[in-house]
């Protein structure tokens, strides 16, 4: 992928597809910055381009990148729909930076976050896996080797999801603090130092939120499924406070027929013996300890205050105190990270043996620190260290079974959780499929609300700490939404 922050003019006559059109670049320059208009004398320059739809349907594409300029065009079908000529639009852009750029992007056509949705939806219309892979091959243009990986996970993902409980929903608890910000992050989550006065507002407002889901639950007689701390890094909050928490949500739920109950502890330098106790006595059986790399350097470049030997600490503090699943998170990617560096981490983390292993692949945004940083640093053997991670995570017995993948990846990759067969987190499944109700409690947590008819409605939390604690009362009203979801849910016949 090239990284580069020059202006790109986009000129749309006859047509208004932004987001796609804008979607199929960043394929190919993901810093780009880009500008719209329907005025041909906005081409300016040495880089823009054109996108034109006639009367007649004739759909035709003009590039220009360094002063060079290249068209393509295709006359459709009279009938044809405009999703057809969005289609036909973008796969003329595709096909003309290909050559241009000489990037062919693993995910071909496809810019959405969910690629296994459509193999999970064509396995269900009974599609073998060689229909499979024409359907996503042709239209698409996804390469071989990523057609098998997302097929893969769509196998592994199907018997959990064809076990969803309907009438059930999960619980996502926000703990949007951490010790320091790591460079490459883009999430909402503070530091430490800037949200201690905050802190004791914060988990008042976010147990008395917790009693007010509860009591939506309870009225409307809604199962909890699956639980899952994230953040931010929830360990990086006080032993007392996490007790807390953990407290509101066994008071307030009843966790009797929960499957799956995870606790993201994150990163090794918030990770204690008591923290661990704590989560293991309120009844969490899932952590993460997320290293992210064990090379201590490049835990430096990245604004990590722990080494690699304080990850391998804490992970072995996790088997101690009892935790029998266990995942691990590593980014391939990081800046300064070698192909040799990735391999030596991933090959230590799989000798400890955790139930599940994710791996991401770095994504620069622009709120990211690491956005501003040296291009150079950017440039890592992103895809090398992807493919050596499916090779050998596979071969060690561990099987894809989630995916998601976000714009501005290195090299257009994804984000795979990979887990020991029957490790599979069902919370990761569900929220990539979209077919469970997710209550989101806290700072920045989202509510998604999945109707019977699987109409989706999502209902935001304020972003940050002083914004939730000041409007809380307001935040509340919101959240009727979500009784009339529940009745729905409760409502729906047994099988």
């Amino acid at each position: 992928m090239i990284n580069n922050d020059f202006k790109m003019p986009i000129i749309m006559i006859g047509n208004s597809f932004k987001y796609e059109t804008e979607a199929t670049l960043k394929l190919f320059f993901n810093t780009a910055r880009y500008s719209f208009s329907d005025n041909e004398s906005d081409a300016v320059g040495d880089n823009y381009i054109i996108t034109r739809v006639d009367g007649d349907k004739t759909v035709s594409v003009k590039i220009c990148m360094n002063g060079t300029a290249e068209v393509s065009s295709v006359k459709l079908d009279g009938n044809c729909a405009d999703k057809d000529i969005e289609y036909t639009l973008c796969r003329l852009i595709y096909e003309l930076l290909v050559r241009m750029t000489g990037i062919d992007p693993p995910w071909g056509l496809l810019t959405g976050i969910r690629p296994v949705k459509k193999v999970v939806d064509l396995i269900r219309q009974g599609k073998s896996e060689s229909e499979v892979y024409s359907a996503l091959g042709e239209k698409y243009l996804v390469s071989p080797k990523k057609m098998k990986l997302a097929y893969d996970t769509a196998v592994n993902q199907l018997p959990i999801l064809d076990r969803i409980d309907r009438k059930a929903v999960s619980l996502y608890v926000s703990i949007p603090f951490c010790p320091t910000r790591c460079s490459y992050c883009s999430f909402v989550s503070h530091s430490m130092d800037s949200a201690i006065k905050l802190m004791p507002d914060y988990i008042k407002a976010l147990c008395r939120e917790l009693e007010i889901i509860g009591k939506m639950v309870r009225e409307t007689n809604t199962k909890i499924d699956t639980i899952y701390f994230g953040g931010g890094t929830p360990t990086s909050i006080s032993a007392d406070d996490l007790r807390a928490v953990m407290t509101a949500v066994q008071e307030n739920f009843d966790l009797a027929n929960v499957r799956e109950y995870s606790v993201e502890a994150g990163r090794p330098d918030t990770i204690t013996e008591e923290k661990l106790r704590v989560i293991k006595e309120m009844g969490a059986q899932r952590i993460s300890v997320n290293p992210q790399t064990l090379n201590d350097e490049v835990l430096k470049v990245i604004g990590r205050k722990h080494s690699g030997a304080d990850a391998l600490k804490a992970f072995e503090m996790a088997r101690k105190v009892g935790f029998d699943n266990i995942n691990t998170d590593l980014i391939a990617g990081l800046p300064t990270e070698t192909f040799d560096s990735f391999k030596n981490t991933l090959d230590k983390m799989t000798e400890l043996s955790p139930e599940s292993i994710t791996v991401h692949t770095l994504t620069i945004k622009r709120s990211a620190a690491l956005f501003e940083a040296d291009k150079a640093q950017r440039s890592q053997p992103a895809a090398e260290m992807v493919d050596y991670s499916i090779e050998k995570l596979m071969s060690e017995g561990y099987l894809p079974y989630y995916m998601y993948r976000q714009k501005n990846t290195v090299d257009n990759l994804e984000n795979v959780g990979y887990a020991k067969k029957g490790c599979e987190s069902y919370y990761n499944i569900f929220i990539m499929d979209e077919t469970q109700t997710i209550l989101g409690a806290g700072c920045a947590a989202s509510t998604k609300l999945v109707y019977p008819d699987n109409k989706i409605v999502r209902i935001h939390n304020y972003k940050f700490p002083y914004e939730y604690i000041r409007s809380f009362d307001k935040l509340m009203e919101k959240k009727g939404e979500a009784v009339e979801c529940l009745k729905k849910i409760s409502s729906i016949p047994q099988k």
